[in-house]
Parts: C-alpha cells; sequence; structure tokens
C-alpha cells in the first residue's frame, strides 16, 4: 500500500500543496470536513502526473465562494444541480470543490442529487478507478478510503463502471471514458466494454445535457496532449455530439507539438505552466470566427475564457519587463522568470520574434542552472558553513547568483566572499588526566630462559627456571641411555627463598674428556654457605667415568637451597634419554649420601617426569659447573 502522506507531500508542486492548504483552512473555519478525491487520488496511485484537484466537504460547498475568493482563489465557474465550485488557484492551479451527494436517476441525463456521507459519494461516481477518497483532515490526514477496491483496477490499468447502469444513467461517462483511454493508455474491463459497445449502438449519448457537453468539449483544452485525445475521440465518434466544428484536421499540429516541448523544459526549471489557454488557437487555427467563438460560449468554465482572451495581454506586459533594465543580469532575469505567471512565460518563450529575449530564454533553459554545479560545497564546510546555520540557505541563493552572472571565478573569490559567514572555530577540547593508581607490590615473576649447547656438531637445550623460592641448577644429559635420579623424600621440605644470580658467561667453556662444550646458564643463591661445601664434597669421578651411553650423573650434590625445576624443553631431530631431575634436597642429606651412578633409576621413569628433547653428547662434569656457579653466586 502507497504511503499517502508521502504523496501527499512529494507528488504535488508547490502550488498544488498551498491550494489545498488554503481549502483546508476554508473547511478548518467552517467546521466542514474535507477530502481529495477523483482523478488526483487515481494519478497518485498510479504515478501520472497530477493535473487537476477534485475535492469534496461534507456540506454545501456553494457555501464557500466567498471564503475561497478570500483564499486568493478566482472562481471560473459553477455547477448548482451538482453543489460544486471551479476554482483557479496561484500557480495555475484548476481546482474542482464539490459537496459529498448521493444522485439519483428517474430519467437518463437527469440526476438527483441529495446530501450524504463521504462513502456514498464515492459509491455514486463513475469508474471504480475514480472512487477513492484521502482525508485532508486533522487526525486522519492521508487516511485512504477505497470502498469499491480502485487500487486492484489501477493495477490492472482498467476502467470498470461502479454501476451496471453507469453508462445509461449519466451517458456522458462513454465519453469520458474515452478520454482517459486515450490519456492514460488504459483499456475498459470485458463488461464494461460490453456495456460501452451497447450504448453507442443504441444512442445513449441523445441524453447528454448541455452542461456536460460543454464540460467535456473543454476537458480537451486542459489535457496534456490535447491533439491526442481529440484524435482518439473523433475516431469513437464523440465529437459530432460535443462540437462538431471541432477536428484535429483544423489544428496547426507543428505548433502543438513546439508548445508541449517548451513547456516541458519550463517544468525541469521549475515553472509549471498550464498550457489550456495556449493550447486554444493552435486547437481552432483553422475554425471559422463564428466557431471560434460559438466554442467560448459553450464551454462550462466561462472564467477559462476569460484567460485565453487576457493571455496576449499579459504576454506583452512580461515581455517588456523582461527586455527592460530590470532583467539586465543574467540573475535578474532569473528572478523574474520565477516570479512571474507562468502561462506568460509560456507564451512569450513560444511567440516572441525578439532576439534579446529568446537569448535570455536560451540561457534559462541550458546555461544558467549549470551555476548550481559550481557551488562550493566543500570549500563552505572547510570554513564551517553547514546546513545548521540559519543563513545557509540564504547564502547558497546568493553564491549561485553571483556564480550565475560570472563574479566568483577563483577559489580565493569564493574564500573573501564566505569569509564573513564563516563562524569561529571551536575552542580545543579539555582533556583531564586522571592521577595514576599507586602500583601494587608486584610478584616476583617467573622467568625462563634458555641455553644452547654445541659438542659434535650438534645442537643441544638446556633450561633453567628460577623463582623466589627454589633455584634451578642445569644437568647434563648422556647421548642415549641416560637416566634421572629422584632427590630422597627430605627434599619436598620448604626452604627459604633466594634472590636469583645471573647466569654464567655466554662466551664460558668447560673442558671434559678432552672435548669443549658450551657452559649451561644457572641460577644459585648467594646466602647459603652449604652451598660451597656441597660443591667440593661431591665426588667428580662419578661424574666424569659414569659411560655417557648407560647413565647420566645427578647433580644430587648441589646445596640445600638449590633445586632443579622440571622443565619442558622442545622437540629435537633425535629424541634423548631426560636429563636428570632433582627437587629440593637438603645439603646435609646430598652431601652424606651421593648417589652413585649404578643405582640411577631407569630412563623411562626420569622421561615420564621431564622429557628432555635434546642432550650434549658428553655431560659436563657436575663439580665444574657446581663451583663456577656458587662463585657467581658470591
Amino acid at each position: 500500500m502507497a504511503d499517502y502522506i508521502y504523496l501527499l507531500e512529494n507528488r504535488l508542486s508547490q502550488a498544488q500543496r498551498s491550494a489545498l492548504l488554503a481549502v483546508r483552512e476554508v473547511a478548518r473555519a467552517k467546521g466542514l470536513t474535507v477530502f481529495l478525491v477523483g482523478g488526483a487520488v487515481r494519478d497518485m496511485t498510479s504515478g501520472s502526473p497530477v493535473r487537476d484537484l477534485d475535492l469534496v466537504v461534507q456540506g454545501n460547498a456553494l457555501k464557500l465562494k466567498k471564503d475561497i475568493e478570500k483564499a486568493h482563489g478566482v472562481i471560473t465557474g459553477e455547477w448548482e444541480a451538482g453543489q460544486a465550485l471551479y476554482v483557479r488557484f496561484p500557480g495555475g492551479v484548476r481546482m474542482e470543490i464539490g459537496s459529498t451527494l448521493t444522485v439519483t436517476y428517474p430519467k437518463p441525463g437527469k440526476p438527483v442529487v441529495k446530501a450524504a456521507t463521504i462513502l456514498d459519494d464515492l459509491r455514486r461516481r463513475d469508474f471504480t478507478a475514480n472512487a477513492m477518497a484521502l482525508s485532508l483532515n486533522d487526525g486522519s490526514y492521508g487516511l485512504l478510503m477505497d470502498p469499491l477496491n480502485g487500487v486492484a483496477d489501477i493495477e490492472n490499468r482498467e476502467l470498470r463502471l461502479v454501476s451496471n447502469y453507469g453508462f445509461i444513467e449519466d451517458p456522458v461517462r462513454m465519453i469520458r471514458a474515452a478520454r482517459l483511454m486515450a490519456r492514460l493508455s488504459w483499456q475498459m474491463d470485458e463488461k464494461t466494454q460490453a456495456r460501452y459497445e451497447t450504448g453507442k449502438q443504441e444512442g445513449y449519448i441523445s441524453a447528454m445535457d448541455e452542461f456536460h457537453r460543454g464540460y467535456e468539449t473543454e476537458e480537451i483544452f486542459h489535457e496534456e496532449d490535447p491533439l491526442r485525445v481529440l484524435t482518439r475521440l473523433e475516431a469513437e465518434g464523440w465529437v459530432k455530439h460535443l462540437f462538431p466544428a471541432l477536428s484535429a484536421a483544423k489544428a496547426n499540429v507543428t505548433e502543438l507539438e513546439k508548445l508541449r516541448d517548451l513547456q516541458g523544459q519550463l517544468q525541469i526549471q521549475g515553472i509549471h505552466a498550464e498550457a489550456s489557454g495556449a493550447n486554444f488557437p493552435y486547437l481552432t487555427a483553422k475554425m471559422a470566427p463564428k466557431d471560434v467563438a460559438a466554442l467560448k460560449k459553450s464551454f462550462a468554465r466561462q472564467g477559462f475564457v476569460a484567460e485565453i482572451e487576457a493571455l496576449e495581454d499579459e504576454a506583452k506586459a512580461f515581455a517588456t519587463e523582461l527586455s527592460g533594465k530590470g532583467a539586465a543580469t543574467p540573475s535578474q532575469a532569473w528572478k523574474l522568470l520565477h516570479s512571474a505567471k507562468p502561462e506568460s512565460i509560456l507564451w512569450v518563450a513560444h511567440t516572441s520574434k525578439n532576439a534579446g529575449i529568446q537569448n535570455k530564454f536560451k540561457g534559462f533553459l541550458t546555461e544558467w542552472a549549470q551555476a548550481k554545479q559550481k557551488l562550493p560545497y566543500t570549500l563552505m564546510q572547510e570554513m564551517r558553513i553547514v546546513p545548521e546555520l540559519p543563513v545557509y540557505g540564504e547564502l547558497l541563493d546568493k553564491l549561485f547568483f553571483e556564480l550565475m552572472d560570472g563574479k566568483l571565478g577563483t577559489v580565493e573569490e569564493m574564500k573573501a566572499y564566505l569569509e564573513p559567514y564563516s563562524p569561529p572555530a571551536p575552542p580545543p577540547p579539555v582533556h583531564l588526566r586522571r592521577p595514576r593508581a599507586a602500583k601494587k607490590d608486584a610478584k616476583p615473576a617467573k622467568s625462563r630462559k634458555k641455553a644452547a649447547v654445541e659438542g659434535n656438531g650438534e645442537g643441544t637445550e638446556a633450561i633453567a627456571a628460577s623463582s623466589s623460592d627454589e633455584v634451578s641448577s642445569s644437568a647434563p644429559a648422556a647421548a642415549k641411555n641416560g637416566a634421572g635420579v629422584k632427590a630422597p623424600a627430605a627434599a619436598k621440605k620448604a626452604v627459604a627463598p633466594v634472590k636469583p644470580v645471573a647466569p654464567v658467561a655466554k662466551n664460558g667453556a668447560v673442558t671434559a674428556n678432552g672435548k669443549t662444550v658450551t657452559k649451561v646458564p644457572v641460577k644459585v643463591a648467594a646466602k647459603s654457605v652449604a652451598v660451597k661445601a656441597a660443591a667440593k664434597k661431591a665426588p667428580a669421578k662419578a661424574a666424569t667415568k659414569a659411560p655417557a651411553k648407560k647413565a647420566v650423573k645427578a647433580v644430587a650434590k648441589a646445596p640445600a637451597k638449590a633445586a632443579v625445576k622440571k622443565a619442558p624443553a622442545k622437540a629435537a631431530a633425535k629424541k634423548t634419554p631426560a636429563k636428570a631431575v632433582v627437587k629440593k634436597a637438603p645439603a646435609k642429606t646430598a652431601a652424606k649420601k651421593p648417589v652413585p651412578a649404578k643405582k640411577a633409576a631407569p630412563a623411562k621413569k626420569a622421561v615420564a617426569k621431564a622429557p628432555v628433547k635434546k642432550a650434549a653428547t658428553k655431560p659436563a662434569p657436575a663439580k665444574k659447573v657446581v663451583k663456577k656457579a656458587a662463585k657467581k653466586g658470591r
């Protein structure tokens, strides 16, 4: 379902919206409800141009005549039997204001009307596509009323009779059907088409009254393409019932086409001219003067005749103003063209032979509007001139006219022009720094360091970890079948925390069995005197004499406060037996009961507790490593 509030705000021209607002105010002041009906609702729903506006009020519309004139509406005619006023508002807006009625037909073409509700009024209309209404009242604005499902017929692009007897009761509907089909390129539904053909054969049109005859004849001149509609009506045989002297053969086809093209160009520039007055002399170009006079007299709205006759004089006055000093510059001419009467502009642009006037129209339609593309929006943004400023819209118009007249050619000129409108820069933002919270004593972090051990062309790794309550001591691993030695149960007792000591120098070397091996970094405690004693008492022979392939000398004689922490090792190319892992053990126990290599635990158990991936080909003597670590610990 279409959003009709949106359509009312966007599908109508500014002049049409102003006219609707004026009638709404009049109806509110009189306490009447008002609705938009008929062709305007149909055209908005179907997407066709909205040419004129039909409104109804729940009351006698004829009583609003004086109020409409006060609202700047010009009464061009009225129909007392149908309680309808024909009004012309500024901007070329044609409007019909009627009453909500219910109609009966005792005889064909002889209506009897009574006041009714809006729904009854919709059910008495001609076609379902025209039997729709939009509320213009407060509280229900934009509400659609469609009791006969006209929206479906609009989607099918069909004309369907509201009543099966519609052509008999009011035969003018057959002419209206042919006119709408010519304008909209619609078709009648099957049943309506059958009744239409029957009405033509039976001569229903003979019951048409004089008012509707003149009304339908005038409607031809109000069409957007009057020549097309006139040709279709002639083909259907209806023109001879309207006005026999009127014919498409007597029209000036060339000028009508030029006029229509010019009307479209003016609409692009925002000038919406009603071309019906200009169409009249070209549609009747080859008719006899007496027939033209009789044709004007037959029109239902004599106000339209007055517009036709006044068109020439109004156009001459406008041409004089356009060629004067008040429209010398392009900006002055632009302002004049947008303030003058659209119908006069259309007629002067089409008929004037003045070269200066034609040059101005050429510039208006082609060149002047291009100045909008030169508006410096980016520069205005840099200078803080944004749409939120109250003078933004007025400034855009001034810039447009300056550019149109060629006064602002460079960026420097534009900056100088915009400088008075540029607001001062805002102060820089203030950043408040919050005081930092006092840091809490951080717990000593555990660290892991890695050292590479090279021997016989193969690289090995030894990992040592230290913490506040335990010290790691690296132990060499056997090349193949080494074994890990478990510390006695007494090693599980807690010891006092010691401070970590820097590792052994990186480039130092220890000679073991005639080969050089990179020293393994260790961390030892400096507080305990037992470190030296345990290191001196540890037999070195056990470490050197033990075969590398069978067992690994456990560093069980380490000081009491030095313990080896289990450390995961990375995978190596060759899987080697695990390094001996010794937990914290008291110095006395380790000194008195050294663990010989022969009593070492099997290699499998050591692997389960601390898997190591790389080991030196031949281990360094434990005694010398511990001595070096002890010296550093001092």
